[in-house]
């Protein structure tokens, strides 16, 4: 069947990696993502392993990236993403990027102290101008006497301030503040404060009101007793605030360079140190032998990838500059490899869609690449529509042309993500819904009249075939019966899809049900067959052939007598019964009822051919004769060796580089009747069970495609239908504006709740 249908065939390797290579050799297996390393030290605990200590330092190195990318976001500086993949770097690079921090660090703590100095400078500064301001307002003799503490206080906590200074110091104290207009720069927020003064009288008074503004968080500062000594710390306060501008400003342009510099880097960077840490946790499931110089790894790879590993591990060698060569040598084992299946931008939304479900065993056949035509044909079966399938397509192709440079954007809204990840299972689902869409004629919930429609009621206005209709008829009846039996008034069938007449027809429900449900059907029965029949591949691929008779034939045969029946009974009728025997046409639930019951003298429904009691419970006995088959007959053959215990232990003597001896156990597991019984019995009641309630799953392909196509058409009833129906001038400004809103609708619910609804009904009836 090739690689493409089944898994990829796996090999258990074995790798002899130099001290001085490995680091290099590990960084490009990882590039190439081909290899599966076995953890060789499973007792050991993780903080004893050879790296911890450089796992550690990654760590540490992830730490600091965090604390850069914190650090450029504080400072709103957009971080470049240039979508590049880079090499692993030497670990002896890692000190520039701790250069980096520790001059970012520098950088910030000197910062912070200018800050703070630049904050008490301008404090002292708006006190020496707020104070003067005190002294001239009222007689400097009054306050001679007095003693006096000034300071700045955040301004919500004035009043509290206030009225604890009158109580504790019992109104023998005189308050005197004023806001400071502009904001105060914190080093860690800008804050709003003011100014005060007091004046007290006395050592006892002086120690209270300390610990008041200690208590209030205030900060104080030194206020000279005369005016020209507050005049000329002014001037001096000013020049120093003047320097300390000019040195944070220094400060500020070589931190944003700095970081400017960093914002280019720091996602590449991001992405070498989870490399490097990748490597060391590889590194870590290693054994090392007793020399120290060799690390010794077991890893799966398929075995078609050897030469691109060997590869990889040649140019691993070469970069580290090691003279000697890594070994790859192929192992022989008992124990299952895991299953891989290779994948392309295409294909990978179709396998996720199918390991979402579970992951099938080693060399099982693949679903996926069935899946890409059974997925979105089913998913159209329910969303047929032509317009709404042309909308999706170009959607769909809008995202698959630019993909390039939506890749290379890095968008993080998790919604576009996930729809970008899958735009080529859009694109198929878009596709297929354009072919049901014109299989059911309908566009936008209107049907298109391309080649003319198959019915006609021209002959009705001859006498000579019995009709009587004239124009008056037909323009004053809102309801005529065609009769498909009256010769010229039926032309045959429609071309392709269903004939534009039934979109004015009356019964037009009546028949697109019947025709959709006995599709839904059809279509349910041959994908389970085709899922069935699967199976087959696997049984003779791994020579099993006691499945293939007593659990693939079995099977096969009860869906076939069953549904596969019914499926035929739909086909026979709809060739068989023409206009003129239709009224005498049995139904096809009651006969399916009826044979399961051995029923056949049911008055009301007729037999459909000759023999068909005799045919019907033959294939009922046949059906009911498979279950006893599946359940019982496979264990019953395998009892007699029950009693035998297939248990038995194998040691592989293997010599390493170093002549070391190494003993691997493999169990092989043991025959329990009990098991297999219990299992054979799940697995048959499972199917039996599954087989009828699964087709029953599938009639969601009539509801949904029903309830699509309803849900479009009263969206065109109700809306655009009222912006059609007016003539005027106003009435095009009206239809452009309800066109508007159409547009809308259409899209949020048809296309986005509609179509998700489809897609999770699909994506239940392939699990």
């Amino acid at each position: 069947m090739g690689e493409l249908f089944r898994s990829e065939e796996m090999t258990l390797a074995q790798l002899f990696l130099q001290s001085e290579a490995a680091y290099c050799c590990v960084s490009e297996l990882g590039e190439i993502g081909m290899v599966q390393f076995r953890d060789l030290n499973p007792d050991v605990n993780a903080f004893q392993r050879k790296f911890v200590n450089e796992v550690r330092r990654c760590e540490e190195m992830d730490r600091k990236l965090r604390f850069v990318e914190k650090e450029i976001n504080k400072a709103n500086i957009p971080i470049v993403d240039t979508g590049e993949n880079p090499e692993v770097p030497f670990p002896r690079d890692m000190i520039d990027l701790e250069k980096l921090e520790n001059e970012l660090k520098e950088i910030n703590t000197n910062q912070e102290a200018l800050k703070k100095n630049f904050l008490e400078l301008t404090e002292l500064k708006h006190i020496l101008r707020r104070t003067q301001q005190f002294f001239d307002e009222v007689s400097v003799t009054a306050h001679v006497r007095l003693a006096k503490q000034s300071g700045v206080i955040g301004r919500e906590r004035i009043p509290t301030f206030e009225r604890m200074l009158w109580r504790v110091c019992r109104g023998n104290v005189f308050l005197r503040q004023a806001e400071i207009e502009d904001p105060l720069e914190d080093p860690s927020d800008q804050v709003h404060k003011s100014v005060f003064i007091i004046f007290f009288q006395g050592d006892q008074l002086k120690n209270r009101v300390k610990k008041i503004c200690e208590g209030f968080r205030a900060t104080l500062y030194p206020c000279p007793e005369t005016p020209q000594e507050r005049k000329e710390m002014l001037a001096g306060v000013n020049a120093r605030i003047d320097d300390l501008q000019m040195v944070l400003n220094q400060t500020e342009d070589h931190r944003q360079r700095v970081l400017q510099a960093a914002a280019k880097t720091v996602r590449v960077w991001f992405i070498k140190v989870r490399k490097m840490k990748a490597i060391y946790h590889t590194l870590n499931l290693c054994n090392i032998d007793v020399t120290q110089k060799c690390l010794i790894a077991e890893v799966w790879c398929p075995v078609s990838e050897l030469d691109s590993i060997q590869f990889a591990l040649r140019r691993g060698t070469e970069k580290s500059g090691s003279t000697v060569p890594s070994i790859l040598n192929r192992m022989q084992t008992k124990q299952t490899p895991p299953t891989f299946n290779k994948t392309n931008k295409f294909t990978t939304g179709f396998q996720n869609i199918v390991d979402a479900y579970g992951i099938g065993n080693y060399r099982e056949m693949n679903p996926a690449p069935y899946t890409i035509i059974t997925f979105p044909f089913l998913f159209a079966v329910m969303f047929g529509d032509l317009g709404h399938g042309l909308l999706m397509t170009c959607g769909a192709l809008f995202l698959v042309i630019r993909e390039r440079r939506l890749i290379a954007q890095k968008n993080d809204n998790e919604m576009f993500n996930m729809v970008f990840s899958g735009r080529y299972i859009i694109l198929m689902m878009g596709l297929f819904s354009i072919y049901t869409g014109t299989i059911y004629n309908d566009c936008f919930s209107k049907a298109l009249n391309v080649y003319g429609s198959s019915w006609s009621v021209r002959p009705m206005f001859n006498p000579q075939v019995g009709g009587n209709w004239t124009p008056d008829t037909l323009a004053g009846n809102n309801l005529l019966q065609l009769d498909p039996a009256v010769p010229g008034v039926f032309n045959g069938p429609y071309p392709i899809g269903i004939d534009p007449i039934w979109a004015i027809s009356s019964n037009k429900l009546t028949f697109l049900n019947s025709f959709k449900m006995k599709m839904s059907v059809i279509l349910g029965v041959i994908h389970m067959l085709f899922g069935v029949s699967l199976s087959l591949f696997n049984h003779l691929y791994f020579k099993k052939p006691l499945n293939i008779y007593l659990e693939f034939i079995p099977e096969l045969v009860f869906m076939s007598s069953l549904f596969g029946y019914l499926i035929i009974l739909v086909f026979y009728k709809w060739t068989t019964y023409n206009v003129f025997m239709s009224k005498d046409a049995p139904s096809l639930l009651i006969t399916f009822i009826n044979m399961f019951l051995f029923s056949y003298n049911d008055p009301t429904n007729k037999p459909l051919y000759k023999g068909q009691m005799i045919l019907q419970s033959l294939l009922v006995i046949l059906a009911l004769a498979c279950v006893p088959c599946m359940l019982i007959v496979k264990p019953l053959i395998l009892l007699p060796f029950g009693p035998l215990d297939l248990s038995y232990t194998c040691r592989f003597l293997t010599f390493h580089a170093e002549m070391q001896l190494r003993f691997d156990l493999v169990s092989v597991p043991q025959f329990d009747f009990a098991d297999l019984a219990v299992h054979q019995a799940i697995h048959t009641i499972e199917y039996c069970l599954g087989c009828i309630s699964n087709t029953a799953s599938y009639l969601r392909l009539w509801a949904l495609s029903l309830a699509h196509a309803q849900l479009s058409e009263v969206l065109w009833t109700m809306v655009m239908h009222i912006g059609l129906s007016s003539r005027s001038i106003g009435g095009f400004v009206g239809l452009a504006i309800i066109f508007f809103f159409f547009a809308i609708l259409t899209v949020a619910i048809l296309l986005i709740m509609e179509g998700l609804s489809a897609f999770l009904h699909a994506l239940r009836l392939h699990w």
